[in-house]
């Protein structure tokens, strides 16, 4: 008998499987985001950092998005090490690669070359 997916959102007594929709989307040939919707939403996460949860964050983007859509954008951020999630579900923007190479060329941090 094959298992059900169900999500964290989703209550039941069935087995949960953690997948992600690119994951879901892989499984089917469905429309992927644009390059642009994917930039509006980076941009959005930067500005509003740690300000909103999931949802919240979707209805106050400037532009309209279908939730599966930005749920697909928000896997890839999350896989790409660019944003994470907090222990209260809001999201925040982690991907400061001008400063990480800052601090690794800081000799006095301990780090030698």
């Amino acid at each position: 008998m094959p298992k059900e997916l169900c999500f964290p959102f989703e209550q039941g007594d069935s087995e949960t499987i953690n997948i992600s929709y690119i994951d879901l989307y892989n499984m089917r040939i469905i429309h992927y985001p644009r390059l642009d919707t994917v930039l509006m939403v980076e941009e959005f996460i930067k500005k509003h950092d740690g300000e909103f949860k999931k949802r919240k964050l979707w209805e106050k983007l400037p532009k309209k998005v279908m939730y599966q859509t930005f749920s697909v954008i928000i896997d890839y951020l999350l896989q790409s090490r660019k944003i994470s999630i907090d222990s209260e579900g809001k999201i925040g923007w982690i991907y400061y690669p001008e400063e990480a190479r800052r601090y690794y060329e800081m000799k006095h941090l301990g780090r030698s070359k």
